[in-house]
């Protein structure tokens, strides 16, 4: 399979399993999380969702600039790492819940947070830029596309397992105290606490506790306040997991440093790579805003399939029939909306070799679409994903409906294999989007700008991701399926426009 690649693209691609492993356990329990521990709605969570994973695309974009500042891009890299590991073994420390002041647990929430962003802005796009650098020799160069899909499916192993992980430590020390899981108790106890239960929703708050606790409660007050102690801090404890996953990618990295590709500064000199192209003024302000026009298209296809993290793991907590995916281990269950994060990456992994074959069987006939074509194609792919949301939430009631009742009966609920089929259509979606929107731009970016361009292509995600909270106020205030139509337009919009483009960016990127 890396037969024909350069020799550092594995080492590379297992260095990222780390930050991947890392990225998709928040994507899984981080809102969850958010809800959880301050009881805070979907818009709220949201927002601060948003925020952080703008947050660690923007910062790309600042890692960038301090890579090619200094020429020192492994050293970054190696930084970035280091201080990924640190910002989870903030969020790892478990703290009172219910919180005593929820303005300054918030506050120390979110520096972790914040700690996570700064090191994957420093991390991740250098090692993009590293990655590209590898097929700037011509030997490589026709294969970049299919590098930057082997790269993107090996770097999503750890993903695969992040979700399982996460949600198999939070239900050991659940069931460890004596409780069994509930999806819907979390939020049943904050309003036990706050004294907003409906009569409705309280009956079904004391069922829910009788069968988590073994025996009917008496005390609900107490139950509420003991119950979100350890179900917060079994998500502590989840996001240690993510400092093991780090080191074991700092490991891989420093022992194969040697063999990635780099522009590293020699006391102070700057390495002149001979196989760095030379372009005129003109070319590199063509290539920049031809670059700056894909990433304004793209935001819209983020703003839409970040809602994995957002809106479809609410809809998987409170519309979705999770009794369906239940693992039984023995000493644990693994069951919760959680786990659908997994199955995203899973599809990455399966369907990378299948996507790969398909675009060198076109290759060999001549007619393998342009990689901008294959960005608008992936585009109209998402838009039939949200369709088939659209359609098979058609006829649920209103979220705040549900929440009001304290949360829907399993036989009111939707097949989870609603949302399987439609991370299936995504993440076809995106195999035609994210791994070749790196290559292309690793592709165009002038040699001097690598770092910085990269660090464009994340930064025009973490506009999309900004704009995610948009997706919790239709979701808590219109009709679930009309919220997935708001994704298909903005999924067709950036397919318009990619196409409008097309012809000037295949001359470009020539």
């Amino acid at each position: 399979m890396f037969k024909n690649h350069p020799k550092g693209l594995l080492a590379a691609a297992l260095a990222n399993m780390g930050e991947r492993f890392g990225f998709y356990t928040m994507m899984a329990i981080l809102v969850l999380f958010l809800q959880a521990k301050f009881g805070l709605d979907g818009t709220s969570a949201g927002i601060i969702y948003s925020i952080f994973y703008a947050s660690i695309y923007i910062l790309a974009l600042v890692g960038g600039l301090i890579a090619d500042k200094t020429r020192n891009y492994k050293g970054t890299i190696l930084t970035g790492l280091v201080i990924m590991a640190v910002g989870y073994l903030l969020l790892s420390i478990p703290t009172p819940t219910p919180v005593p002041n929820k303005t300054l647990f918030l506050i120390l929430v979110c520096i972790g947070l914040f700690v996570i962003a700064f090191g994957n802005g420093l991390f991740k796009g250098n090692l993009q830029a590293l990655v590209g650098k590898m097929y700037d020799n011509n030997q490589y160069s026709k294969m970049r596309d299919s590098g930057f899909s082997l790269f993107y499916m090996f770097i999503n192993v750890g993903a695969i397992f992040a979700p399982f992980f996460a949600v198999g430590i939070r239900n050991w020390w659940v069931n460890h105290n004596g409780f069994q899981y509930s999806a819907d108790l979390p939020a049943l106890c904050h309003a036990q606490l706050g004294n907003t239960l409906s009569p409705e929703a309280a009956t079904r708050f004391a069922e829910l506790a009788s069968t988590s606790a073994g025996a009917p409660v008496a005390d609900l007050t107490a139950f509420a306040n003991e119950y979100l102690s350890v179900f917060t801090t079994g998500y502590h404890y989840a996001f240690a997991v993510a400092i093991v996953a780090m080191l074991i990618s700092l490991a891989i990295y420093v022992s194969n440093k040697k063999t990635f590709p780099g522009l590293e500064s020699k006391g102070g000199i700057k390495v002149v790579d001979p196989n760095e192209i030379k372009m005129s003024l003109q070319e590199v302000r063509q290539r920049i805003y031809a670059l700056f026009a894909v990433f304004g298209v793209v935001i819209f296809f983020w703003f839409s399939f970040h809602q994995n993290g957002l809106t479809l793991t609410m809809f998987a907590k409170e519309f979705t029939d999770l009794s369906g995916i239940e693992i039984n281990l023995g000493f644990v269950k693994i069951v919760g909306a959680e786990i659908f994060q997994s199955i995203n990456p899973l599809f990455v992994v399966l369907l990378t070799p299948i996507i790969m074959a398909l675009f060198g069987w076109l290759r060999s006939r001549g007619i393998e679409p342009s990689t901008p074509k294959k960005i608008a194609i992936g585009m109209f792919i998402a838009a039939l994903g949200f369709v088939v949301m659209a359609i098979g939430s058609y006829g649920l009631p209103l979220q705040k409906d549900v929440l009001a009742m304290g949360g829907l009966a399993d036989a009111q609920k939707v097949t989870p294999f609603l949302l399987i089929g439609t991370y299936f259509i995504l993440t076809v979606a995106e195999l035609f989007i994210s791994p070749l929107g790196i290559s292309f731009v690793s592709k165009v970016a002038p040699p001097q700008y690598q770092g910085v361009m990269q660090g464009g292509w994340l930064g025009a995600t973490a506009v999309g991701n900004q704009l995610l909270f948009i997706g919790a106020i239709f979701y808590e205030s219109i009709p679930v399926w009309m919220t997935w139509g708001v994704f298909v337009i903005a999924c067709l919009i950036s397919m318009g426009t990619m196409l409008a483009m097309l012809k000037w960016l295949e001359r470009v990127a020539k």
